[in-house]
């Protein structure tokens, strides 16, 4: 298990990675990818401990964690989409425009 630590460090630098992207980016779409990033440094530790524990709820996670990733991202995009038709831009700065 010498492999161990070394997942959980790059996971740990992943998410770290993620979370400087979403706080100091201005465009959505990077900091919709910075999010995506962040979930799949967190299903790298699931099954990480899974296969350090020998057991399959890691995965099970990792396939929950997935499938709201992908709804996730057709929503977020959607909404990207409509905010990009609407204001020609996709900067975060913008959306507070679009208040009633």
């Amino acid at each position: 298990m010498a492999n161990f630590n070394g997942y959980l460090i790059i996971s740990a630098i992943l998410f770290s990675i993620g979370t400087i992207g979403v706080l100091t980016r201005k465009n959505s779409i990077v900091i919709f990818m910075c999010i995506e990033l962040m979930l799949n440094a967190v299903n790298l530790t699931f099954i990480t401990f899974s296969r350090y524990l020998g057991n399959l709820d890691g995965q099970i996670f990792v396939f929950f964690i997935m499938t709201v990733a992908a709804a996730e991202a057709a929503v977020g995009l959607a909404l990207i989409i409509a905010f990009y038709n609407n204001k020609d831009t996709i900067d975060v700065d913008e959306v507070q425009l679009m208040k009633w």
